[in-house]
């Protein structure tokens, strides 16, 4: 399965030959609901399937239909669905993302991808990941305030010490040698120790290391995402003194995700570990906003961000949850064209402001209702 924040952070979304084919369903994790969605899949396949006939031949609609029909018969892949499903196609592109929020129902062929939708998840500020830790291994989480969902760690990260060490872990002859840490820094554990525990001590220490330069690499910086360790308390303390990673909550779950009777308990467990760090956030930005519009440096008047966002002065852009103002918004000019969502080309105005804002290297944040520091949908911060 592809990985949304890599392949967005990389631009990989941004840019195909055209046709670019975009369908996004809502989908279910379990039976009955999960039994209608290959059916709606199929649906939305032949929906792209008579766009594509109005410009292209036969044979090159086949070759750009045949992975989603291996996905519609895929029995294996619709009884592990989530709550949403995104597939891009084009020329040499396919990639399928399993989402953790519903998504509505499109099936769209244009000359680039539609992403949007998965922008509205990816700059939503409820999302975090967890890191499940022992000596012998780690698992990976990734979630929100409603849901969370164990994830595949990258191939590059090993799964457990003997994959991370190999033939080279400690031998307990060896651990009464100095050790003086891995990568140039010194060992928070006891200097001295001889024998079985010191061997076992010594490779728990660089299997974290391994983990730690792993997961930022992998996993949060291309993401983003706050990381939260779950772990017994005793290893608490040796990860966050050797991690280099910045986006570590001090904060940490007590224990290790095969000692909870559910993931759902993980969950909750976890939010209340990101919960503070997420309202703190919200109420930072909305106090940004508010010192920036009563400076001149903020508005909330569509009309007025709209060409703020086109001048490419907007640093940081708030959007609704939730929120759709339908139409077509000119890229060049700002000029917007209100018009119903009905139709699949056109598009959510809020939405092409945020994406504009990110090519021009502002930061965009999806924030809930009850959060919004303004009843428009949206609030935008200038650079100047």
């Amino acid at each position: 399965m592809n990985t949304l924040d890599k392949d967005f952070a990389a631009g990989l979304l941004d840019n195909c030959d055209p046709p670019c084919l975009s369908l996004y369903q809502p989908t279910h994790r379990h039976y009955p609901g999960n039994k209608q969605d290959p059916i709606r899949f199929g649906n939305l396949v032949k929906a792209l399937e008579q766009s594509l006939r109005q410009g292209y031949a036969k044979a090159e609609i086949e070759s750009l239909l045949e992975p989603l029909r291996t996905v519609e018969n895929d029995r294996d892949f619709w009884d592990h669905t989530l709550d949403g499903l995104a597939i891009l196609r084009a020329g040499t592109v396919f990639r399928v993302y399993r989402l953790q929020r519903a998504v509505p129902e499109l099936a769209i062929v244009a000359d680039s991808f539609h992403t949007k939708p998965l922008m509205r998840i990816l700059q939503s500020v409820d999302r975090y990941q967890v890191l499940g830790l022992s000596r012998q291994e780690f698992r990976l989480f990734e979630g929100n305030r409603d849901v969370l969902d164990e994830v595949e760690p990258a191939p590059e990260i090993p799964r457990t010490v003997d994959k991370a060490l190999g033939v080279g872990l400690t031998e307990p002859h060896q651990a009464s040698v100095p050790y003086g840490g891995v990568g140039g820094k010194s060992s928070p554990l006891q200097r001295g120790r001889d024998g079985r525990q010191a061997a076992i001590d010594i490779d728990t220490e660089r299997f974290f290391r391994a983990v730690d330069r792993g997961v930022l690499e992998q996993h949060s910086r291309p993401s983003g995402l706050p990381l939260i360790l779950a772990a017994l308390p005793e290893h608490h303390h040796l990860f966050h003194e050797i991690s280099d990673n910045p986006y570590l909550i001090d904060d940490s779950i007590d224990v290790h995700p095969d000692s909870l009777s559910s993931i759902d308990e993980l969950r909750r467990r976890a939010w209340k570990v990101v919960e503070p760090h997420y309202l703190a956030r919200l109420s930072s930005l909305a106090e940004e906003f508010g010192d920036a519009r009563s400076n001149g440096l903020g508005d909330d008047d569509l009309a007025q961000v709209v060409k703020a966002v086109v001048g490419g002065r907007v640093r940081t852009l708030l959007i609704e949850a939730g929120r759709e103002i339908p139409g077509r918004l000119d890229a060049a000019t700002g000029k917007i064209e209100f018009d119903e969502l009905a139709h699949p080309e056109v598009d959510d105005v809020l939405d092409d402001l945020g994406t504009l804002v990110l090519k021009m290297g502002g930061q965009v944040v999806v924030v809930p209702a009850e959060r919004m520091p303004t009843k428009t949908g949206v609030a935008a911060i200038y650079r100047y």
